[in-house]
């Protein structure tokens, strides 16, 4: 793709000097062969695929197998690829335990980042990495148990009866019926729904050295197991400022709603560089040009509208603010376009999945990519544990002054 690199591994040691970068804006952490993003031009790709046409042609399961092994599965690897995580999407049952031991108002992150950090406890014959059958065995465990956790932790947290999977389901069709399904009751699952759930999971399912997949790298390079790995990117992912944006989104809208709709405030809100109010769900670090993922989920967002959400004020509002950031100079020319976590935090709300399941929902997508990040580490050459330098700022050596001094 032409990107060009100043390669600094042994800058220390020949010039005396080492740089610094806060926040990783200007420096690479890796050399990955996964996803390219150029936000320059507004381009995502998967493997050499654009996520446009991987979201209209794949499903979630195929666009995985992609993201992880390099290349777009024959039907028999597919299928052999599907019966395998399929074998695994039961959660040992003392693991309920845990589930019962949180108080009813735990948020789903959290339950979520501590169970799959439990899997380790579970799961001790796919623990090393450097084992490629332990290895094999741990990406489809986490693949086939990550949606049941999900699941579990929202009947967790409104106190309803787990429902296990049923393998017959596809992958979002069996997540949707562990959320909603009732014991006493037959859930009759919206096709809609599922093409869009595959939909938005595709297009979180990778982006680069974010600040979750970074972090996924940085714990794995310790040689942790994969559970333990993935565990750590769901909390990086949990922050406003990453995937929590989709819930923060809608938590906006909602205020702006419950202040009499008064949306021309919150707009000049957003243009005062002295008001620390932001408008979420609009821009992006990385895209200064419309971000591929919102154009797709944005047309899935407007149907759902049409069939699913005419009488919800706050739909009415989102659309007005899209219309109004949209024809906006000030947005338009600083680039803030909505972006994916504007229209998915919408699609979740019309779909009926609470506020607090909305950065789970961001973690199952994102999934995929945390896999298949940790296994290119992992089969590198030149692995080597990460250990960032700093420039230090604080006192040189200082005399010590003992306590009745003090």
């Amino acid at each position: 793709e032409g990107n060009r690199a100043l390669d600094i591994a042994k800058l220390a040691a020949q010039t005396g000097h080492i740089t610094l970068d806060d926040g990783y804006a200007n420096t690479g952490s890796t050399a990955s062969r996964i996803t390219f993003v150029d936000g320059e031009k507004g381009v995502l790709r998967y493997r050499g695929y654009r996520v446009e046409e991987l979201a209209e042609r794949c499903d979630f399961t195929e666009t995985s197998y992609l993201l992880i092994h390099g290349e777009l599965p024959s039907a028999e690897q597919l299928e052999e690829f599907r019966t395998n995580v399929r074998q695994h999407t039961l959660l040992h049952e003392g693991m309920k335990q845990i589930f019962a031991g949180f108080p009813p108002d735990a948020h789903p992150m959290a339950i979520l980042s501590s169970v799959v950090g439990a899997l380790a406890i579970y799961c001790h014959d796919s623990l090393d990495p450097a084992d490629e059958e332990q290895q094999e065995l741990a990406i489809y465990r986490m693949l086939a148990k990550m949606p049941t956790i999900a699941a579990f932790s929202y009947k967790q947290s409104i106190g309803q009866p787990f429902i296990y999977p049923e393998n017959r389901l596809t992958y979002c069709q069996n997540f949707l019926q562990m959320m909603f399904a009732v014991p006493s009751e037959r859930y009759e699952m919206d096709p809609a729904f599922v093409d869009a759930l595959n939909l938005v999971l595709i297009l979180h399912a990778d982006h680069g050295q974010n600040c979750s997949t970074s972090a996924v790298r940085m714990v794995g390079s310790s040689t942790v197991n994969l559970f333990s790995s993935i565990s750590a990117g769901i909390c990086a992912l949990w922050g406003a400022l990453h995937g929590g944006a989709n819930e923060a989104c809608i938590n906006m809208l909602e205020m702006i709603l419950n202040d009499g709709r008064n949306l021309g405030k919150y707009i000049d809100k957003a243009r005062d560089s002295n008001d620390p109010f932001r408008l979420m769900g609009f821009g992006h670090r990385v895209y200064k040009n419309y971000d591929p993922r919102a154009k797709v989920i944005k047309e899935v967002c407007h149907r759902l509208l049409e069939n699913h959400g005419q009488e919800d004020p706050l739909f009415e509002l989102a659309q007005e603010l899209e219309e109004v950031a949209l024809n906006d100079s000030y947005f338009v020319d600083r680039k803030l376009y909505p972006n994916v976590d504007f229209y998915s935090g919408i699609i979740y709300r019309v779909m009926g999945i609470p506020k607090n399941m909305y950065t789970v929902l961001f973690a199952l997508g994102r999934l995929p990519g945390w896999i298949a990040h940790w296994r290119e580490m992992h089969l590198a050459p030149n692995m080597r544990i990460h250990r960032p330098r700093q420039v230090y700022m604080g006192h040189s050596e200082r005399d010590f002054v003992p306590l009745i001094k003090r």
